[in-house]
């Protein structure tokens, strides 16, 4: 006989499965046969995957070519995602703060080896027995953009602070969801699990910290200074930090479906301690903020992957963007040999250098509950944006991993590209 658990992921994957039939998946946006494409891939992808929706969007040379939305932004109302429908972006958030840094670098407020101690002005909260890690005053600015800050949640030692939203509230007796200021706090009470700089270990604390940086610098708080600094200037200003509940969000926003059905004790007011999914007032998303917090349209998403265009509309200099995908010292730029990696992690950006033209690809997927994202920018001009409202199909792979090879195939098998540009039209 089947488990209690196993009927309920079987059941949920057939509700699921019922709205992804290849009759069922229906699709939003301006057609053009030239891009079809990446129209057979995703109705065919969607159905395939038992994923609910996404939105796609690419551009060519700077110009926004194709913009659709595919499947349901909500299953249970039959609502179709648009190409305006806004997904959370999980970890994609990362370049967004890392524009903020390298914007404050070239205006003289900040320097990347700067400690970040001289602008987190958090008082550490120890954890019993614990004492405050001197190496803290080691990290720098560069550390935490290049994840070799010193936290590894892989250890056994190790742990990711965002993730245990409730032991944080009880450590710092606080009886409100942690902000990202409190995760910090609470971080700061607990010893590094490596010296700063040894390695690389992705890190979504060190983002944190960096948030705090900028609103030290600024004396602003984050998400607004980021609209107003990063986000404006390349069009994309509609962007903003996610909520928690259903009801908070946004109307064109997408509801989110946990792959796994997961349920938690609510962290917000009025449903405090109450059963809810995981996505919906379960997971911290509001704390998340400038590692993981931002919500946007694939097409505002392009948007901002401009700043690394440069021209009068980034608010990034040239020197600046150089920095941001300039290949890291040590281990993480390099292997143990010192031979350079392939790819490497840059400031919030993956990149892999192509020839010796001074050319790369650079791209970053995000994941959490009920979402699974993807952001690319190709070493040819092309660039895309990804967004799934679920995070994993029913054999427990992410479709933002899945969808990574398939798109550049769809990609090079266009053989006309339009000289259109639907920016305009968004």
């Amino acid at each position: 006989m089947p488990t209690r658990r196993a009927f309920l992921v079987s059941a949920a994957t057939l509700a699921v499965r019922r709205f992804t039939r290849a009759a069922d998946v229906p699709v939003t946006g301006v057609a053009n046969p030239e891009l079809s494409p990446f129209d057979d891939l995703f109705t065919k992808f969607l159905k395939g995957n038992s994923i609910p929706g996404a939105g796609v969007a690419v551009t060519r040379k700077g110009k926004l070519v194709y913009a659709r939305g595919f499947g349901h932004a909500n299953v249970e109302k039959n609502t179709p995602v648009e190409p305006t429908s806004t997904f959370r972006i999980a970890s994609i958030s990362k370049p967004i703060t890392s524009a903020g840094i390298m914007h404050l670098v070239d205006a003289g407020k900040v320097k990347l080896d700067d400690f970040v101690l001289k602008y987190v002005k958090q008082d550490a909260a120890p954890f019993p027995g614990a004492t405050f890690d001197k190496r803290w005053n080691q990290i720098t600015l560069r550390h935490c953009l290049h994840h070799t800050a010193g936290w590894d949640r892989n250890q056994k030692s190790g742990f990711d602070a965002i993730g245990i939203p409730w032991d944080v509230m009880n450590t710092l007796k606080i009886k409100h969801a942690p902000t990202a200021d409190d995760v910090v706090r609470y971080m700061m009470g607990h010893p590094l699990d490596f010296d700063p700089g040894a390695k690389m270990v992705y890190s979504n604390v060190g983002y944190l910290v960096l948030g705090r940086v900028i609103e030290t610098v600024t004396g602003q708080k984050y998400a607004p200074w980021i609209r107003e600094n990063v986000l404006k200037p390349v069009g994309a200003a509609k962007m903003h930090l996610g909520r928690g509940l259903p009801e908070d969000r946004a109307s064109n926003e997408v509801h989110y479906y946990d792959s796994k059905q997961r349920k938690s004790d609510c962290l917000y007011p009025l449903r405090m301690r109450q059963q809810v999914p995981l996505p919906d007032g379960g997971e911290n998303i509001e704390g998340f903020e400038a590692h993981g917090g931002w919500v946007a349209s694939p097409i505002d998403l392009l948007r901002f992957a401009t700043v690394l265009d440069g021209g009068k509309r980034s608010p990034l200099s040239e020197q600046a963007i150089n920095d941001t995908l300039a290949r890291p010292d040590g281990l993480a730029g390099h292997d143990a040999k010192g031979q350079p990696l392939a790819a490497y992690y840059g400031c919030g950006w993956m990149v892999r250098p192509v020839g010796n033209a001074g050319k790369a690809t650079t791209w970053h997927n995000g994941l959490i509950s009920g979402t699974s994202t993807l952001l690319v920018r190709r070493n040819d001009g092309l660039s895309w944006a990804v967004l799934f409202n679920s995070d994993a199909n029913p054999k427990g792979k992410q479709p933002a991993s899945l969808i990574d090879s398939p798109m550049h195939v769809a990609a090079d098998a266009v053989k006309t590209w339009p000289d259109t540009d639907l920016f305009e039209r968004f």
